[in-house]
């Protein structure tokens, strides 16, 4: 039997509500709200639950939904979790930069639409309300360490990205997202307060973190400071260094020798960053440039390849 706070079970049924929500070919624009609204309350008690359950749980007297929550009560017991309001002040709280305010006015049309007789959603327009939604949505699913494409899968995964790309503030929230989930988890870690499966899940992850691009630089990591590695494939520039001839005794001296003293730099654009000391991953030129890295490096190229060489005209 599944337990009621289980943040899979709660993260599966989350997937559904949206898949619902998502339906415009047969539901009207209140009823699919009305399933993201249930679903994003469901990714918030998924969020929390993931950290611990006791998160979720509404404490009472006799406090049986915190000893549910924390194992010491099986069976038949009946769980009862915090209200959505709990709900989103926590995950404000917990999950940076989730906004409480904007999460409450989905919340607050849910139970207007469901129990007055208010406008509910249709207050605002599908094109305004569906933005704000994701913004609030996305980072619940970073704070799960999940992406959208797991939620809404490969085909509608680019209908939530225009969502996201029309919210004139998802970027810079992304990117304090993903920093500041980088901080939470390496300072649990450190502290040793990770549940076992994450801690375990957190250890792995660390050693696949690289993009395994081409060409790559040391940088510091705006989250930990720690060592993080900036990636790319794209060249963008290429300098080639040849030597002064002052110094040479002769003209020949300096056409024999030369070779050994040129040195190629290449510019690379910057495509993914990652850092093993807390597991941040900015894999887009947007989200490095929002983090305050730089958005192009430079590294020592091959003199061979670019020295020497005789051109391709492309007219064979």
């Amino acid at each position: 039997m599944t337990r009621p706070f289980d943040h899979e079970a709660l993260w599966i049924k989350a997937k559904l509500f949206l898949n619902r929500g998502m339906d415009d070919d047969s539901r009207s624009f209140d009823e699919q709200a009305l399933w993201a609204a249930l679903a994003l309350e469901l990714l918030a008690k998924a969020a929390l639950a993931r950290v611990s359950p006791l998160l979720v749980a509404e404490p009472n007297e006799e406090g049986t939904n915190l000893l549910i929550a924390s194992g010491l009560v099986k069976g038949d017991a009946r769980f009862t979790s915090v209200r959505a309001k709990t709900l989103m002040a926590r995950c404000h709280k917990a999950f940076k930069p989730f906004d409480q305010a904007e999460a409450m006015k989905i919340i607050n049309g849910r139970n207007e639409y469901l129990h007055s007789s208010g406008a509910g959603f249709m207050a605002i327009p599908p094109h305004a309300w569906w933005p704000r939604y994701w913004a609030q949505a996305a980072i619940l699913v970073t704070a799960l360490d999940r992406d959208i494409e797991e939620l809404v899968g490969t085909d509608r995964e680019p209908t939530v990205t225009k969502h996201l790309e029309q919210n004139a503030k998802n970027l810079e929230q992304r990117t304090e997202a993903l920093i500041e989930r980088a901080k939470q988890r390496r300072q649990q870690w450190l502290d040793g307060t990770l549940p076992a499966k994450v801690a375990a899940e957190w250890k792995m992850g660390g050693q696949y973190l690289s993009g395994i691009m081409s060409h790559s630089e040391t940088v510091t990591c705006p989250a930990c400071e720690s060592a993080g590695l900036l990636e790319g494939d794209e060249v963008v520039n290429v300098e080639i260094n040849y030597p002064s001839i002052d110094g040479y005794a002769s003209e020949e001296e300096y056409d024999s020798h030369y070779l050994d003293e040129v040195s190629v730099t290449l510019t690379v654009g910057a495509a993914y960053f990652s850092c093993p000391g807390c597991h941040l991953v900015l894999n887009s030129y947007d989200l490095i440039r929002q983090a305050g890295l730089d958005t192009e490096f430079d590294v020592e190229g091959d003199v061979d390849e670019y020295v020497g060489q005789e051109p391709e005209y492309g007219n064979d």
